[in-house]
């Protein structure tokens, strides 16, 4: 029998469980984490509020104030729908092209103490 925290996103398949699972919370974290930022407000059934939907930003001024609006985004809707963690750092990337966002984030598991980071790039298709 597997076993696991949650199915990993996107489902695929896994020899040993059926399904690839996450394993380990700092993994589920960061997958839970990437579906808040990439979720677009209004998106979620039966909660009209919940994401950030970073996509929205992909055509916004590449400034200061567009970058400050994001973090303070970040952490508004992580502190009201991931209270367990602690954003710590929101860094913005230099674009690779001009269509694109990239951010990198340093964040707590307030529970088990543990940090951890990660990066998110979003482009146009």
């Amino acid at each position: 029998m597997s076993t696991g925290l949650s199915p990993k996103l996107p489902l695929t398949k896994d020899p040993q469980d059926g399904y690839a699972l996450n394993k380990d919370y700092i993994d589920l974290v960061k997958q839970n984490l990437k579906m808040l930022l990439l979720t677009a407000p209004g998106e979620r059934i039966m909660e009209p509020d919940f994401g950030i939907g970073l996509r929205n930003y992909l055509f916004e001024n590449n400034t200061n104030s567009t970058y400050s609006e994001i973090e303070t985004r970040i952490r508004e809707q992580v502190n009201f729908y991931m209270p367990f963690i602690e954003v710590q750092q929101v860094d913005f990337g230099s674009p690779q092209s001009d269509n694109t966002l990239t951010i990198a984030m340093g964040f707590r598991i307030i529970p088990f103490d543990l940090l951890a980071s990660m990066e998110i790039s979003v482009e146009t298709n």
